[in-house]
């Protein structure tokens, strides 16, 4: 099988501190995977010196690729036009700490070579070795129960920042998605089941990233995104 031509594309805000072990790392990862790939930083307004670092990564790797925004627009904002600009057959997306393992990476463009619309990371799957904090853990599954009650989804793990693309299916439902931060995860599933898309769902280590909490206020907004996309879906 040919090689494919992947893209990668690390959303971030200031994460520099996180890039300087990603970049090397999503490199070196690609590396043993295919020679034909970009690595697309979508770095949305960072004021820590992450627009300096991947700079100078570019000048020495043509293959690294600064998407830089002045404004602060979200995660799902800049995925939606980083995934537009991309030119790999493949595109890949996962988050700057790099909490699941890196070693899934060739697992996860497989499922689109063979023949997966969209491939995603579970971290709620019986094989899957996860460390979180219980708390989260109680908040994460509650999450993905409500979607899959309400919207009627059939994937266990909805928020795993790390999923892959087929370019031609992702491009279709690209303008149906509304969200433009946190939800987006959650919205291209249903919103690729809504379309029949084949969905591959896989089992991964993961790790809890400093830093990371889930509070009280998220809890109503993620209710409320929910409902939103519900409505979307089923009323407007």
């Amino acid at each position: 099988m040919k090689p494919p031509f992947v893209t990668v594309i690390i959303p971030v805000y200031n994460d520099v501190r996180a890039l300087e072990q990603a970049i090397p790392c999503s490199i070196r990862e690609l590396g043993m995977i295919t020679d034909q790939f970009e690595l697309i930083i979508a770095e949305d307004a960072s004021v820590d010196g992450s627009t300096g670092l991947v700079m100078e990564w570019a000048e020495k790797d043509p293959r690294v690729i600064l998407i830089h925004r002045e404004e602060r627009l979200g995660r799902g904002s800049a995925l939606t036009s980083v995934i537009r600009q991309a030119r790999g057959e493949i595109i890949c997306y996962y988050d700057v700490d790099l909490a699941t393992d890196m070693s899934h990476l060739k697992e996860l463009i497989a499922a689109i070579q063979n023949g997966c619309d969209i491939a995603t990371g579970s971290r709620l799957l019986p094989e899957s070795s996860i460390t979180r904090s219980g708390n989260r853990e109680i908040k994460s599954r509650g999450y993905n129960f409500f979607v899959r009650l309400l919207l009627k989804s059939r994937i266990k793990d909805h928020q795993c920042g790390f999923k892959a693309f087929n370019k031609d299916k992702i491009s279709l439902i690209l303008d149906t998605i509304q969200d433009r931060y946190w939800f987006w995860d959650t919205e291209v599933l249903v919103r690729g089941q809504k379309a029949g898309y084949r969905i591959c769902e896989l089992p991964v280590t993961w790790r809890e990233g400093p830093g990371t909490t889930v509070r009280t206020g998220d809890i109503w907004k993620m209710g409320r995104a929910i409902i939103s996309l519900w409505w979307n879906l089923h009323v407007s």
